[in-house]
C-alpha cells in the first residue's frame, strides 16, 4: 500500500502534462506566425531612421490588428482542443482586449513555453544517458573511473528536470487559461448583458409555465368540480320539485343543500374567471374584459383597440389589471363611474383604468395594488397610479409585447 503511495506521488505531475505541452507547442506554433509578421519590416536591416521606424511598427500593428479575429479564433481551437476549455466569443470581433493578448500575454507565454519545451528536451536527453551513451564512437565515451558518478549526476538532474519541466507546463497551460479567458472571452461588461439576457429569458419561461399551469388548473375546474356541483344542484332541484310526501325537516335540507350548491357554481365561476377566463383564450381580451365591465356593480367604460392579438401571458397580465383594478374600485373608491381604455402603440400594450372616486389610493396600504405591480413587472410592464385625494384615480399600465 506505501509502495502504490508513493508512485502515485510520484507519478502526480505528469498527469496531464502531455495535454499541457501540446498546448504550449501550439501557442509556440501560433505566435510563430505573428512574430514572423513583427519581424518582416526589420529583415535586412529594417528602417534606420526614426519616422520610418514608427511607419513599420504602425504597420504591423494594422497587419496584426487585421489579423486579429483570425488569430482569436485560432487560440480559442487551441484551448477547446488541447485543454478542452471552451473560451466563448466576445460581443466584438476586435478589441483591444485580443490585441493585447496576441502582441503581449501571447507571444510571453509562448516564449515561456519554447523553454519549457526545451527543459523537456534537454531533461530528456539527461535522464536517458545510459541509452544513448553507448551509441557514440568508443573514441568519444569516457574511459575514466568516474565515469559511472558522473552519469548518475546527469541521469538524477535530468530526472528531477522531468519533474520541473512537467510542473512548468501545467502552471504555464493554467496561466495561458486565465489570460485567454480574460482577455479574448467577453469582458465583464457582456458577461452581466448575458446573463441579465439570460435571467430575462429565464424569468419569462416561468411567467409563460405558471400562466399554462393556470390556464390548466382553470380548465380542470370548469370541467370538473364545477361540472360535478351544476350536476349536484340539479339532482337536488330536481328532488325539491318531485318528492313532495318528504318530511318538513328532509325538504329544509335538500333546500338548503341546494343553495349551498348553487352558491358554490358561482364562487367556482368567480375563481375560474380570476384564474384565466376561457372566454379569454377563445376570444380575446376585448370579449373577456367586456364580461368584467357587465359584472361590474358600477357603470364601466370599455374602449379596446387591438389591431391583432398579444401574446397569451400579456393578455393574461392586462386582463388580470384591469380586473384587480375595477375590483379595487368597487371596494374602495366609492366611485360612480369607472373607464377602462386598451390600445396597442407599437411594441407596446397601454391599458389605463380611470374612476371618479374619492382617490388617495396607496400601492402599500394594502389595496392589492402592490400586487398588481408586481403582475405587471413579471413581464417587464411598468405600472403607474395617479390618486390625488378627492380623485380621480388614475391606473396606468405599459406592458411590452411583440411589434
Amino acid at each position: 500500500m506505501q509502495i502504490s503511495g508513493v508512485l502515485t506521488v510520484l507519478r502526480r505531475p505528469f498527469e496531464g502534462a502531455g495535454r499541457a505541452v501540446a498546448h504550449l507547442a501550439g501557442g509556440v506554433l501560433v505566435q510563430l506566425g505573428a512574430l514572423l509578421v513583427m519581424a518582416v519590416p526589420w529583415l535586412n536591416g529594417g528602417p534606420t531612421r526614426a519616422l520610418s521606424c514608427l511607419v513599420a511598427v504602425a504597420v504591423t500593428v494594422g497587419v496584426l490588428a487585421a489579423a486579429c479575429p483570425l488569430l482569436t479564433r485560432a487560440q480559442r481551437a487551441r484551448f477547446a482542443a488541447r485543454l478542452g476549455v471552451e473560451i466563448p466569443a466576445a460581443g466584438r470581433s476586435w478589441s483591444w482586449r485580443q490585441q493585447g493578448y496576441h502582441l503581449a500575454a501571447g507571444p510571453a507565454i509562448a516564449l515561456g513555453g519554447a523553454c519549457v519545451l526545451l527543459l523537456w528536451a534537454a531533461s530528456a536527453v539527461a535522464a536517458t544517458v545510459y541509452v544513448w551513451v553507448w551509441a557514440l564512437p568508443p573514441e568519444t565515451r569516457p574511459a575514466h573511473l568516474g565515469y559511472a558518478v558522473q552519469a548518475g549526476y546527469l541521469t538524477a538532474a535530468g530526472l528531477a528536470g522531468l519533474y520541473g519541466a512537467a510542473w512548468l507546463s501545467g502552471a504555464l497551460a493554467r496561466l495561458d487559461t486565465r489570460a485567454a479567458t480574460a482577455r479574448l472571452g467577453p469582458s465583464r461588461a457582456e458577461l452581466l448583458e448575458q446573463r441579465v439576457e439570460e435571467v430575462t429569458e429565464s424569468r419569462a419561461g416561468v411567467v409563460d409555465a405558471a400562466d399554462a399551469e393556470r390556464r390548466r388548473i382553470e380548465r380542470d375546474l370548469h370541467d370538473g368540480a364545477q361540472q360535478r356541483l351544476v350536476s349536484m344542484a340539479v339532482n337536488l332541484g330536481l328532488a325539491k320539485a318531485t318528492l313532495k310526501d318528504l318530511p318538513d325537516e328532509a325538504r329544509q335540507v335538500i333546500e338548503e343543500a341546494h343553495r349551498e350548491a348553487k352558491e358554490a357554481i358561482e364562487e367556482l365561476s368567480n375563481l375560474v374567471r380570476g384564474l384565466h377566463p376561457a372566454v379569454l383564450e377563445d376570444r380575446g381580451l376585448d370579449a373577456a374584459l367586456s364580461g368584467v365591465a357587465e359584472r361590474a356593480p358600477l357603470p364601466v367604460g370599455l374602449r379596446v383597440d387591438l389591431a391583432e392579438r398579444p401574446s397569451p401571458t400579456v393578455e393574461a397580465v392586462a386582463y388580470f389589471v384591469v380586473s384587480e383594478a375595477l375590483a379595487n374600485v368597487v371596494k374602495h373608491a366609492r366611485a360612480h363611474r369607472a373607464d377602462v381604455r386598451v390600445e396597442r402603440r407599437g411594441g407596446i400594450l397601454l391599458v389605463v383604468v380611470t374612476d371618479d372616486g374619492v382617490g388617495g389610493a396607496d400601492p402599500e396600504g394594502g389595496s392589492g395594488l402592490a400586487g398588481l405591480a408586481k403582475r405587471v413587472a413579471s413581464v417587464d410592464g411598468t405600472f403607474s397610479i395617479s390618486s390625488p385625494a378627492g380623485g380621480p384615480t388614475v391606473v396606468t399600465v405599459e406592458l411590452p409585447c411583440a411589434p
